[in-house]
């Protein structure tokens, strides 16, 4: 197992290092998604009942909406497993780089969540009978912090030739 970025780079040379360094973002990435996307579905949807997935019908449909939304979380999950086990497996798993995938996963997903899906689409609120203002300000803030500090690991592990721009 890599422990360092380092370790990483003396794994692997060239176009297989630019793929594994690729296999550890996605792989990352997927997690992040299916993470944030469970721990909404658990929490907001089901433990604190504010919202569904699809708020624009029925109960019935919203709790449908819900199952398929859940399915959506463990799907990503399931693959971002699969690619960390070929990671393990080939000794490249670099802790630094997946993370920072995993936090860019969670990150995108809630920035999309926050505004693509409450604002544009209206698909369904945070929350509903209350000022919606600090929710939504709370939401995307966690977002973008998820973003940021995802792109800093990212930055951090990128490789030589990113690096020079060549």
């Amino acid at each position: 197992m890599f422990t360092n970025t380092e370790n990483a780079r003396a794994y692997a040379n060239g176009k297989n290092r630019r793929v594994l360094s690729g296999r550890n973002l996605w792989s990352g990435v997927l997690f992040g998604v299916g993470t944030a996307a469970f721990v909404d579905e658990a929490v907001f949807h089901q433990l604190l009942h504010w919202h569904h997935f699809y708020d624009l019908s029925t109960s019935d449909v919203g709790l449908v909406s819900d199952g398929l939304f859940h399915a959506f979380s463990w799907f990503a999950t399931i693959a971002s497993l699969f690619l960390f086990a070929d990671l393990r497996r080939r000794n490249a798993f670099w802790p630094q780089r997946w993370i920072g995938g995993m936090l860019m996963g969670a990150g995108a997903f809630q920035l999309y969540d926050g505004t693509i899906q409450h604002k544009l689409l209206k698909l369904h609120q945070i929350r509903y009978d209350v000022d919606i203002l600090p929710y939504d300000l709370a939401w995307n803030a966690i977002a973008v912090l998820l973003l940021l500090l995802g792109a800093v690991l990212l930055w951090k592990t990128r490789q030589p030739a990113e690096r020079t721009g060549s």
